[in-house]
């Protein structure tokens, strides 16, 4: 038997020997071989290159001989050939499965021709990328006519008045592609970005009933993601991600025209604009489409030369060079540094700032881009040539990587046998070889990339000069007479523990075992670090909190130079860990939030409700909703950095005690609405969406309602949350997917998997503890509760306690409708008449108890105050107000407006039933201990003060008690 691999390197050969059996267990069949350019020695190079192609040529082999029929592999692969290819698989769909079938089916042919060619480098790049892209508008387009016709059947045609005639016409959706898709530059494993658009709004006509054009589109576009998306036996033919849309996940699927343009023009970011650079459409009516892309061209071009686009593309560099760090992504050719993103940075920079005036400029594909800027004099020819030959480089090695397994990654192989087959296909003789290539080619990008859009800490760097004398005494190489001298005379206060604290960490076995470049780096970090420290009043404490941060990154050391190439970032650190050892711990527990000191404006300055759901949705956009663990991860790291630039911003003064408490629970509302997204896109993916009564797929129709400090928006640092979670579909239908299942289970599913993403302990630390034992009938209960449920058993079985916890709560993520009618009820059962004196014993009663199990016992009490639970603290305040609220709401529906204590006083205040002075009193009480548990928390110390502190608000409190719930 000859040996076609023989001429493989050794390891490929191998493993082509291995195989070869059982890929052609009766020999090469004869229609492989009929083309002239086949050998068995190509097909065995083929093979050893791809176990994408060994798999479909050994397990669809019928597939490969229609495919090496209808056209040579040996020939291009253009766009009218892979039309007419999908017009053969289109013949045989007469059913929706049909449709997902002929898809996958269609997919697996498309993809081995693609990959063969473009593995054996019988395809350049162009040809690789342009197919990738044609092929995948062929799907979207061909999968989108057949699914537009059928809702059509079933719901009418919508129809809206044309803006230019006026006369009602039949409306069609159009898809935008975004990304690599719309610059016709795809992977040939890759996920493909889509937004949904129509003309017009209106109502369609000639169906079984009328829909809303939204309604209508949004289902359509829910069937075509699910043709694309959804994986059978068959497999899949595209992820689809539709989280570039106006408002992320939780948006419209589709949008009107006008919707769009007023999103961009009203509300459009920085990065949406770099998003839109792309954008084309990909399918659906072509003509409708080039009206909405004129609409949007304003705000992706403007007419003056724009350079603030530089200091967004900087941000969002700063966004994924914190990613890189954080999963260790070095050896990502997309996100490390030097990889394609920045050289796409570069180029898309170019395009934002001078878009507008050099017309030139506002095409899609990068290597049109690039010539374009040579042309215009922007960058000299010696760097575009150098971008040039990177990006095919590193994009033919993109595609290297992805064909091994048609699969999308940017990660360099880490096994020998991968990484000789890279080697092979990129034509080099060994991975070394290959790897010295890269190495020269990333230099130069992130050279260039430095040049044109360099951060300010990147251009100032460097490292202050400061005395000899810092270096001797980490090193200790001076007496300790001499050190001690040296530490009291630059501020330290205790610098014989300060130089214990040093030769604790010099002399441990981490410290000892380090490789030459790390200890190198420290021994350049400490010196500077102890100078730093004389900035703060307590060097020789700060010192030591900061040296819990000092052992977490001693193996990291990318955190060493980061630190050691900002002054600013040294000394936000050594200011903050002085201040407060909580914020010395979080930094400890999660170095990578060091990022957020780089930039000490938006360190002080959080960011509203609206701005963090940009920033999460910015985060998360290069995060499958699929890959679970790394939502979950990223989550977290938000979650950690936004708390720490609240607890900045409330040490430096900036925040007071009521914004600091709204930031902190927008925090929790933006996650947990994300949060809710994951879990539902999850879910759907497995069992479809729930269906409504009228057979409707449900948007969500569910609801998480927060109560305690979360509803009372008077969140704190390590506060858990208080949920209740709720549903409006019907519990008696089921999902519309492949696997349906109940409704009702549907939900509990969901509410299981929210709880799970919220409360397990990752490598991060946990997101939030989840306390649910406010739902009806607590742990026994429901975990997802329908909203008819919910009102059942607040009307019939809610004891007092309940009543007064509604009095806290309200809506905080989820489905908008489902929230509106958790608020109805709420307002309906507060807004009930009470027997005011039982109430006030029920209440005074359950405060009794809570007293006497969570207060400072008797014995103790001249010694200790516990603010919260003792008499005359905060739930004195708490309980007084929710009798209030329940006593009189029946009289003045409109308190029923604010869940939180403060609101809650004021308006009590305002109807009559306190007095001003009272509310003001109460209010006033209330902030003060509050402001104290804040800033507590901050110093890692707990809610019990000295016995005597407080006299005057708890001497007031307790008056206020015996005056409305005693007397």
């Amino acid at each position: 038997m000859s040996e076609p691999w023989s001429a493989l390197p050794s390891l490929i050969a191998d493993d082509v020997s291995s195989c070869w059996g059982s890929v052609f267990p009766d020999g090469v069949p004869d229609w492989l071989m009929a083309d002239e350019r086949f050998s068995e020695q190509t097909i065995a190079d083929a093979i050893g290159r791809s176990l994408f192609i060994r798999q479909t040529l050994e397990r669809h082999p019928e597939q490969v001989q229609e495919l090496v029929a209808s056209r040579s592999l040996a020939e291009p692969t253009t766009k009218t050939y892979l039309a007419e290819r999908w017009q053969e698989f289109r013949s045989g769909v007469s059913t929706e499965p049909d449709l997902h079938k002929a898809l996958r089916q269609f997919r697996r042919e498309a993809q081995f021709r693609i990959i063969w060619r473009d593995l054996l480098r019988w395809a350049d790049l162009r040809e690789t990328m342009g197919s990738a892209s044609a092929f995948a508008d062929i799907c979207i387009d061909g999968a989108l006519a057949w699914l537009y016709q059928d809702a059509c059947e079933q719901f009418g045609t919508p129809y809206g008045t044309d803006s230019v005639s006026g006369d009602d016409v039949p409306q069609p959706l159009v898809v935008l592609g975004m990304g690599k898709l719309g610059g016709h530059e795809l992977n040939v494993s890759s996920d493909i970005d889509l937004i949904f658009a129509f003309p017009e709004k209106g109502e369609t006509r000639g169906g079984r009933r009328s829909l809303d054009n939204q309604q209508f589109f949004i289902r359509l576009g829910q069937r075509l993601i699910q043709a694309l998306d959804q994986i059978t036996a068959d497999g899949f033919v595209f992820r689809v991600d539709m989280r570039l849309r106006p408002y992320g996940q939780s948006g419209a699927l589709a949008l009107s025209f006008s919707a769009l343009e007023t999103y961009y023009q009203d509300q459009g970011r920085d990065w949406e604009r770099y998003a839109m650079v792309k954008a084309r459409v990909v399918a659906g009516d072509q003509a409708a489409g080039e009206v909405l892309m004129e609409t949007l061209r304003p705000f992706v071009y403007r007419k003056y030369i724009d350079f603030s686009a530089f200091e967004s593309l900087r941000s969002m560099k700063a966004m994924i060079g914190r990613e890189v760090r954080r999963k260790g992504l070095e050896n990502n050719i997309k996100l490390g540094s030097g990889g394609i993103r920045e050289i796409e940075f570069v180029v898309q920079a170019f395009q934002l700032i001078r878009g507008g005036r050099d017309r030139e400029l506002q095409q899609r594909e990068l290597l049109v881009i690039l010539g374009e800027l040579e042309a215009l004099e922007l960058l000299p020819p010696d760097v575009v040539s150098e971008l040039r030959e990177a990006y095919v480089f590193l994009r033919n090695l993109e595609h290297a990587l992805q064909g091994i397994e048609d699969k999308q990654t940017q990660t360099l192989p880490e096994d020998a046998l991968n990484r000789a087959r890279v080697a092979s296909i990129m034509g080099f003789p060994d991975w070394e070889a290959c790897l010295k290539e890269l190495e020269g080619h990333r230099e130069r990008v992130a050279a260039h990339f430095a040049n044109i859009i360099a951060t300010e800490e990147e251009e100032v760097g460097g490292e202050a000069d400061f005395a000899e004398e810092w270096h001797e005494i980490w090193l200790a190489e001076t007496d300790a007479e001499s050190s001690r001298t040296w530490l009291s005379s630059q501020g330290y206060e205790d610098p014989e523990g300060s130089l214990q604290a040093l030769a604790d960490l010099r002399d441990s076995r981490t410290v000892e075992t380090l490789q030459t470049q790390g200890r190198k780096r420290l021994n350049q970090f400490m010196p500077v670090l102890l100078e730093a420290l004389t900035q703060v009043d307590n060097p020789s404490e700060t010192l030591v909190r900061v040296l819990q941060l000092v052992n977490a990154i001693l193996r990291r050391t990318a955190y060493m130079v980061l630190l050691l190439e900002n002054p600013g970032a040294r000394t936000q650190l050594v200011g903050l860990c002085s201040e407060s050892p909580w914020i010395a711990r979080q930094l400890a527990e999660t170095p990578l939030l060091l990022d957020e000191l780089l930039n000490a404006e938006s360190l002080y300055s959080p960011p509203a409700k609206e701005e963090l759901q940009d920033d999460l949705r910015q985060q998360m956009l290069r995060i499958p909703f699929e890959d679970l663990e790394e939502q979950m991860e990223s989550l977290r790291h938000f979650k950690k950095a936004h708390i720490l630039r609240v607890a900045a911003s409330e040490l430096k003064g900036t925040l007071p005690l009521m914004k600091v408490s709204d930031y902190l629970t927008w925090i929790a509302e933006v996650v947990l609405d994300h949060v809710v997204d994951v879990a539902f896109a999850n879910l759907v993916s497995r069992h479809g969406y729930p269906r409504r009564e009228d057979g409707s797929a449900c948007e969500t129709d569910f609801g998480i309602i927060g109560y305690g400090k979360l509803g009372g928006i008077e969140l704190g640092y390590t506060s858990d949350l208080d949920l209740v979670f709720i549903h409006n579909a019907d519990p008696e239908l089921s999902t519309d997917g492949d696997k349906p299942i109940d409704n009702a289970v549907f939900y509990t599913r969901l509410g299981q998997r929210i709880v799970h993403i919220l409360s397990t302990q990752t490598p991060s630390g946990q997101l939030y503890e989840v306390d649910m034992r406010l739902r009806p009938s607590g742990n026994s209960g429901l975990l997802v509760t329908t909203l008819r449920a919910f009102e059942k058993y607040q009307r019939n079985d809610a004891w007092t306690w309940e009543h007064q916890a509604l009095a806290r709560a309200r809506g905080v993520a989820g489905c908008a409708d489902a929230l509106r009618a958790f608020e109805d009820i709420r307002h309906a059962i507060l807004c009930e008449p009470r027997d005011r004196q039982a109430l006030r014993q029920a209440v005074v009663d359950m405060r009794e108890k809570m007293r006497s199990s969570l207060g400072t016992p008797e014995n103790r009490r001249s010694e200790t105050f516990h603010i919260k639970h003792d008499a005359g603290g905060i739930v004195d305040i708490e309980f007084l107000v929710q009798y209030l609220m329940l006593a009189w709401c029946s009289e003045y529906p409109e308190l029923t407006q604010w869940s939180d204590n403060i609101r809650q006083m004021e308006a009590l205040g305002q109807v009559g039933v306190l007095s001003t002075d009272d509310a003001e009193g109460l209010r006033e009480a209330f902030i003060t201990l509050r402001s104290t548990i804040h800033r507590r928390a901050l110093q890692n110390l707990n809610s019990q003060v000295s016995g005597d502190a407080f006299p005057d608000e708890r001497h007031y409190i307790q008056s206020m008690w015996k005056k409305v719930m005693i007397d």
